[in-house]
């Protein structure tokens, strides 16, 4: 129950944060970027958030090579779980649908994007055979069942808190392990949707992968000895505890994020003078993206390539951007005291 009140107590705080940002969503946007990065080094990819920044700003439609790829997926399929939460409940069809963009053209995308298992899988050491897995999930056979069974236990009226109906649905996905491959990815997601369709968060802001990397090996021991002993007040102590973490770590986040706008935008006022406006307009952008070209500043504020390319340098003067490229040509501007903030984790 204390961990239960201190989660509780750090959500609110959370949420209480997020609301005083004039704009939530250009937070949300980079905070997904971010759990995605973390979500997916747990799995073993090697993308940063610097490379998945840069990706976005170059590719213009075009796909990136390697683990970036990944973190890319998982920020599509955050945002469509969040969209499709407003006419669809967490359920099996959710979690296909969302497990169909995670998996689309990566590793593991040949293991049925999008469909329920219908081979036996296992967790074990690199390269371990079934004799000598850790822990084997549920049969093939059983695992639409058994999913149907989680459905109910989220949906039928409970007399338990919503944290821990959330934690021990995260046990139990992990347990029936679903699919062939992105199941943990999968299930930390299932944490946030479920805080969202529970109204718990007005934004899609709480993320567990930093706090889970930070405890890695506790995360699966604590799993594990919920199906070999059923420790699961162990296994709901160690998620609360998460949670409160992860809240308070992005309520903070927000507040660093407020006080760095609104230093910003003092100093372009001080220093800009009649184009400090237009100034205050790119950098309105960049909180969503922090990467920018100069032809598309242009555009953002209905300039020519002259006006917007002496706009960036004065911010770039001032210590707002910073060239990414080292080119004369084709360059690309980083807002760099933003991405720090994301970076230092």
């Amino acid at each position: 129950m204390r961990a239960l009140s201190a989660a509780d107590l750090a959500l609110g705080r959370l949420d209480g944060a997020i609301e005083t940002l004039p704009h939530p969503e250009l937070f949300t946007a980079m905070y997904v970027r971010r759990e995605a990065v973390l979500s997916s080094q747990i799995e073993g990819t090697q993308a940063s958030m610097d490379d998945l920044v840069a990706a976005e700003a170059r590719l213009k439609g075009e796909r990136p090579l390697g683990d970036v790829n990944e973190v890319i997926n998982y920020t599509a399929a955050l945002k469509l779980g969040v969209d499709r939460l407003a006419d669809l409940p967490v359920s099996g069809r959710l979690m296909r649908e969302i497990h169909g963009v995670l998996m689309s053209g990566v590793r593991g995308g040949h293991a049925t994007p999008g469909a329920f298992r219908t081979t036996q899988n296992w967790i074990g050491p690199p390269g371990a055979g079934l004799a000598d897995a850790v822990f084997i999930p549920t049969p093939p056979e059983r695992v639409a069942d058994d999913i149907g069974a989680l459905e109910t236990f989220l949906h039928r009226p409970s007399h338990l808190p919503l944290l821990v109906r959330i934690g021990l649905a995260h046990a139990q996905f992990e347990t029936i392990h679903p699919f062939v491959d992105g199941n943990g990815r999968l299930g930390r997601l299932l944490i946030t949707f479920l805080l969202c369709e529970g109204k718990v968060l007005s934004k899609p802001v709480l993320y567990v992968s930093l706090i889970l990397k930070k405890r890695r090996q506790e995360y699966y021991e604590r799993l594990q000895a919920v199906r070999d002993d059923g420790q699961w007040e162990a296994w709901l102590v160690f998620f609360l505890e998460c949670v409160e973490a992860a809240a308070l770590d992005a309520a903070a986040l927000a507040k660093k994020i407020l006080r760095l706008r609104e230093d910003h935008r003092d100093l372009l006022v001080q220093e800009l003078g009649a184009r400090a406006g237009k100034a205050i307009r790119l950098l309105e952008r960049l909180f969503r993206d922090p990467y920018l070209e100069v032809n598309e500043a242009a555009h953002v504020l209905g300039v020519g390539f002259a006006n917007a390319n002496a706009i960036i340098g004065q911010m770039q003067t001032l210590g707002v951007l910073r060239e990414a490229t080292g080119q004369s040509r084709n360059r690309l501007f980083v807002y760099e005291p933003y991405l720090t903030l994301f970076r230092d984790i």
